[in-house]
């Protein structure tokens, strides 16, 4: 079950602590070049290949070609602001469908969301009732600087599972559309899943959970989120 949805603060680095980590950095990449005797591989966004042809040499950076990269992957951005308008609290208008042949089941939720990590992750604590019984959640999502990508992980007390998804944010429509995996306890197998998340205005938000299976998919859930 997920009440998932995001949000943004962002602030000012800590130069004292941006100098420290920049020191620790440096000699942390001297020391495996000394021990390994191996070369520092450039970061890409090219997310569409891991691996570089055989023939092509390692691009070895000094440390502050390597403290620059690092600094750019730990910065929040335009994508973390934009999260940024859903930070508080929203009230959830939830339907499940347990099955395609099943009638609705209706409930509903909160949903209470901060950044944490200067302002590089969103922190959602969900809250409601299911079957008579207290439901209690938490998401994480971000931006990957260096992936281009939204990643959300989802953990609850009604499960064991950690779900992780991902994907892109499509400005035409407003939507983050993230697929993954979870467990699934009705069949103890990994299914895979698609979450549409819409960002209707500033006061509502509309998200939508899928299973794959077989290649088709299936609604399982839809959430009408209202801020406070």
């Amino acid at each position: 079950m997920d009440f998932k949805n995001i949000s943004y603060f962002a602030k000012k680095f800590n130069m004292k602590n941006l100098l420290i980590t920049a020191v620790f950095f440096s000699a942390f990449a001297i020391s495996c070049n000394d021990a390994n005797k191996t070369d520092v591989t450039v970061a890409t966004t090219d997310t569409a290949s891991t691996s570089k042809p055989a023939d092509q040499p390692d691009v070895q950076m000094d440390s502050a070609t390597m403290m620059k990269n690092w600094q750019a992957f730990m910065t929040p951005g335009e994508p973390h602001k934009m999260l940024a308008k859903s930070n508080g609290t929203w009230n959830g208008d939830i339907t499940m469908w347990m099955s395609a042949d099943a009638p609705p089941q209706k409930m509903t939720g909160t949903a209470e969301n901060k950044m944490i990590l200067n302002g590089l992750y969103q922190q959602g604590t969900h809250k409601g009732m299911y079957n008579g019984m207290p439901f209690e959640g938490i998401s994480t999502t971000a931006y990957d600087n260096i992936k281009k990508m939204f990643i959300s992980s989802w953990v609850d007390n009604m499960g064991s599972g950690i779900m992780h998804m991902e994907g892109p944010w499509d400005e035409a429509t407003k939507t983050i559309t993230m697929k993954g995996s979870c467990s699934d306890p009705m069949s103890g197998k990994t299914i895979e899943v698609k979450e549409i998340m819409k960002f209707i205005d500033d006061k509502n938000q509309m998200m939508e959970m899928y299973e794959v299976k077989n290649g088709k998919e299936r609604k399982t859930m839809e959430i009408k989120f209202t801020k406070k």
